[in-house]
C-alpha cells in the first residue's frame, strides 16, 4: 500500500504491519499501542495458538511420556497439558521449533529439524495470510479503530509472492531498519542467548556444509546446539536484511530502529511514520 503523508495521517482505520528482524522493536510497540486503540495481531502467537498448537502440545507430551510418573497420569487421564503461549511468552513456539544437533544437549536431529522448519512455514503463512480478516475483525468484533500487524522475524524468507502482495495491499508495510550498531547488539544477544530460528532449506544446508567443514564435524549429532545458532546467525542476519530492504522498496516504507525505539506514545508512532511517507 502506498500513500502519502496527508493521506496516512487522515486514514480513519489505519492497517499497518512492522516488518524486521527480531528483537528491532516490533512487539514493543505493538505493546504500547494496544492502550491507545490499535489492534495487536501478533504472528507467532497465531502461529503457536491456531496452526501449530497441536504439533506443540505434542511435543510436550512426548517427552512427558518418559517420565513413568508422568506417563501413567497421562495414560489414565488424570492430568491434561495444555499449551499456555501468550503474546509475551512464545516460549512454547521456541521449544518446539528446536535446534539443529546433539541429542544429549537438547538437540534434533536433521530429518526432525526439517521437518519442524517446513511446518513453521506452513504456519506462517497461513497465518499472514489471516491478516486481512483479522483487520476486518479488529473492529467489527473488537471495537478496534486501527490494527497493527506485528510480523515474524522471518517473514522475509517465506518467499511467497502471493502472500506478500496480500499484506501490501491490505496494510501499509512499514520497515524498522538496523543501523551498522543495531546488528552487532543483535548478533551479540543471539550470541550470549541462542534461541531456535527458521531458515530457508536452501540455506541451511549450505551453511551446514560450511559448519561441518569449519568445525570438523562429520554429523548432525556432534553439533553443539548452540555453538550453531551463534555461528549461523550473524550469517543469516547478512541474507535477512538485503530481502527486507527489497520488500520495503517494492511494497513499503522504512523507519530507523534507533527512531522507533525513541517512540513512547500513539502519537509519536504516527508522526514516526508520516515523516517516513
Amino acid at each position: 500500500m502506498r500513500m502519502d503523508r496527508d493521506e496516512f495521517l487522515a486514514w480513519p482505520r489505519k492497517r499497518v504491519t512492522l516488518l524486521g528482524m527480531s528483537g528491532v522493536g516490533k512487539t514493543r510497540l505493538a505493546n504500547m499501542l494496544r492502550n491507545d486503540d490499535w489492534f495487536h495481531y501478533s504472528v507467532d502467537y497465531r502461529i503457536g495458538t491456531r496452526y501449530l498448537d497441536e504439533a506443540i502440545l505434542d511435543n510436550i507430551k512426548k517427552q512427558a511420556m518418559q517420565v513413568p510418573f508422568l506417563r501413567d497420569l497421562l495414560l489414565s487421564d488424570s492430568i491434561y497439558i495444555s499449551n499456555n503461549i501468550t503474546v509475551d511468552n512464545l516460549e512454547p513456539l521456541s521449544t518446539f521449533l528446536g535446534m539443529l544437533g546433539n541429542p544429549d544437549f537438547g538437540g534434533l536431529a536433521l530429518s526432525e529439524f526439517k521437518r519442524r522448519q517446513q511446518l513453521h512455514l506452513q504456519a506462517e503463512i497461513a497465518a499472514m495470510r489471516d491478516v486481512e480478516s483479522f483487520a476486518d475483525k479488529a473492529k467489527s468484533i473488537y471495537g478496534y479503530d486501527h490494527f497493527l500487524n506485528d510480523a515474524s522475524g522471518s517473514f522475509c524468507e517465506i518467499d511467497n509472492k502471493e502472500v506478500i502482495d496480500s499484506i501490501a495491499a491490505n496494510t501499509l508495510m512499514i520497515y524498522i531498519k538496523t543501523s551498522a550498531e543495531d546488528e552487532q547488539f543483535l548478533i551479540q544477544r543471539a550470541a550470549n542467548n541462542p534461541k531456535p530460528l527458521y531458515y530457508r532449506e536452501e540455506f541451511l544446508d549450505t551453511q551446514l556444509a560450511h559448519y561441518y567443514q569449519e568445525r570438523g564435524v562429520e554429523y548432525t549429532a556432534q553439533i553443539d546446539p548452540s555453538d550453531f545458532v551463534r555461528w549461523v546467525f550473524p550469517r543469516l542476519f547478512d541474507t535477512r536484511v538485503p530481502r527486507y530492504q527489497a520488500i520495503s522498496d517494492a511494497h513499503g516504507y522504512a523507519i530507523s530502529a534507533r527512531d522507533a525505539f525513541e517512540v513512547q506514545n500513539a502519537d509519536e508512532f504516527l508522526s514516526l511514520i508520516a515523516e517516513a511517507l
